[in-house]
């Protein structure tokens, strides 16, 4: 195994398959028997998950809505997909605890980093919500974030129907490119857009590896912790 601590990074649209929004359990427990899987080979798990199924900034902005209200908008909605897959992994026997950046101890625990790494070291799977738990942050800023409180060794980035990081959109253009290997400084010169620069800035400071990853097709997070050739690796 290459991997032993992994951070899973999910796009809320992950949780909402085939509809238009909101959380399709189906894709849940498909998402959770991936995760189940990876915590099984013995890897220490850490997850944040993002909010877009739910709420999305650019509804905000067509409303005309203060950016910070929105940006916590978009907290809580990451703390109804973290507890949605919560569930999920339970049903499946696997112990979750899910840690909030914003107080809401009826539904979850506070995020505490040692309480964190002691949850992993007892085999639990942490699911990281409430993005930083500040405004004009983003919930791929708080995966690099927590990464780095937790030390992880790489970041799994999983997207949804895309198979790496390519020169331009694939979905757009036939002719794109994907990248097999890239730098942080590349990442970050470039613009190309994993993450937004502060996470990419984050990972390369505290030396985190990417593994971007299409998550449609089954048994690729698996085969990302074990270190097989997949997608695109940024050191």
């Amino acid at each position: 195994m290459s991997y032993k601590r992994v951070l899973l990074k999910m796009s809320g649209e992950a949780m909402k398959g085939h509809t238009e929004y909101g959380i399709d359990p189906q894709t849940v427990m498909k998402l959770a028997k991936e995760i189940k899987e990876i915590k099984d080979l013995g890897t220490d798990v850490g997850i944040v998950v993002g909010g877009g199924n739910i709420w999305r900034g650019k509804t905000a902005e067509g409303l005309g809505m203060d950016r910070a209200q929105a940006d916590y908008m978009g907290m809580l909605a990451t703390i109804m997909n973290g507890l949605a897959l919560q569930d999920a992994l339970e049903k499946l026997g696997v112990p979750t605890r899910v840690m909030s950046s914003l107080n809401v101890s009826e539904v979850c625990e506070p995020y505490i980093r040692r309480r964190a790494t002691r949850h992993m070291e007892k085999g639990r799977v942490v699911v990281f919500v409430g993005g930083t738990g500040s405004p004009y942050f983003s919930t791929d800023t708080a995966a690099a974030l927590r990464a780095a409180e937790i030390d992880a060794e790489v970041i799994l980035m999983a997207k949804n129907g895309v198979e790496g990081v390519y020169n331009k959109d694939p979905r757009k253009y036939q002719d794109a490119i994907m990248y097999n290997e890239l730098t942080h400084k590349f990442v970050l010169e470039h613009g190309l857009e994993i993450m937004d620069s502060t996470a990419a800035s984050l990972c390369k400071d505290n030396h985190i590896d990417l593994i971007v990853f299409n998550m449609n097709q089954e048994g690729n997070m698996k085969r990302a912790v074990l270190g097989e050739k997949l997608g695109t690796i940024v050191k």
